[in-house]
Parts: C-alpha cells; structure tokens; sequence
C-alpha cells in the first residue's frame, strides 16, 4: 500500500496516558463514521505500516485510540506526529456533485470567465479556513485559487477539467515578475 492509495485520516497528536494509548486529530468531515476503525496505516518515514486498533473512543475531531502491541509510553511517544492513513476504498460514496479533495488532483482548471485553461490541479490543501487549489500554470508557476462552493460551475470528470470562476486578476498576480 502506497500513500497514493491512501486518503489522510488524520495525525497522532500525542500519547495519552501512560498505557500506550494515542490522542489522534481526525482531518475528516464525518468522524463518527470512523469509531468502528479495525485498523489504520501509520507513516513511518516513507513506508505505510499496518497498525490494529483495539480500543478507540472519539469526542467531537479528536480519538484516543489504542493499537495492538503499543502498551508504553514510550512506544506511543514515538509515533507523535505520524499521519495515519486509510485505502481511497474505504471511502464513503458521495452524492451527486460532491467530491473529495483529492479527486481534484490531476484536473485541468478551465477559467469560465476567459474560457481558458489555468493549468493542472497538483494539491488541494486548507490554510487556515480557506482551501486553497495549487496549480501548476502552463508557464510552470505555481498559482493558489481559493476553492468555494461558489466559484465551481463543473467539474467534469470525463474530460478531466474542472470549470471554476477565477477571481479577476488572480492569476495575473502570480505571473508578475
């Protein structure tokens, strides 16, 4: 298992207690789907390692979770700061016309203001309360568009577009030299 056939499910936090037991940030919208978690790929340098929960108990965004054979400060001290991942099979099915953020990936943002083509999606990430598309423009610079509900006209999934209304001028502020 490879992270490109994972989604975040979020981070360990911190150890909690003195048992082995992790506090985990979910980074995911519906956290109540995930109290039933067997188990989770835990990022340990470049590689993903399996990881069985035997215990997890959630309180709004946040878990406390046990994992098998982690019975010791010490053991749960060092996986603070590990991203815990989960296979993209594993998601949820959407309704119609809504998406997860890594599905963007890899789309050709079209302009429907100019009806040209921005560049290729390369990351959705969130700063703060905005989420923001990375794009890669056809003159190799990076440049930043706030994703909103409002600004996406398509998404176009058999043409690997996304039709977004760009922010006049936006895109000219990243090619200024």
């Amino acid at each position: 298992m490879t992270v490109e056939d994972c989604y975040q499910l979020g981070y360990i936090v911190k150890p909690h207690g003195l048992k082995g037991e992790v506090q985990v940030l979910l980074d995911v919208d519906y956290p109540d789907e995930y109290k039933t978690l067997e188990s989770v790929f835990v990022q340990q340098g470049q590689q993903l390692v399996p990881f069985f929960i035997t215990a997890i108990s959630l309180n709004g965004d946040k878990a406390i979770i046990r994992f098998e054979d982690t019975d010791s400060l010490e053991l749960a001290q060092s996986l603070k700061g590990c991203a815990l991942y989960l296979p993209l099979s594993t998601l949820p099915e959407r309704e119609e016309g809504d998406f997860y953020f890594h599905e963007l990936v890899g789309l050709e943002l079209i302009d429907v203001n100019t009806d040209e083509a921005v560049g290729m999606i390369e990351n959705v990430f969130e700063a703060g309360p905005q989420t923001l598309l990375s794009v890669k423009h056809k003159t190799s610079k990076e440049v930043l568009i706030p994703l909103t509900d409002e600004l996406i006209k398509e998404i176009d999934k058999e043409n690997n577009q996304i039709h977004m209304f760009v922010p006049e001028g936006l895109v000219d502020v990243y090619l200024e030299d």
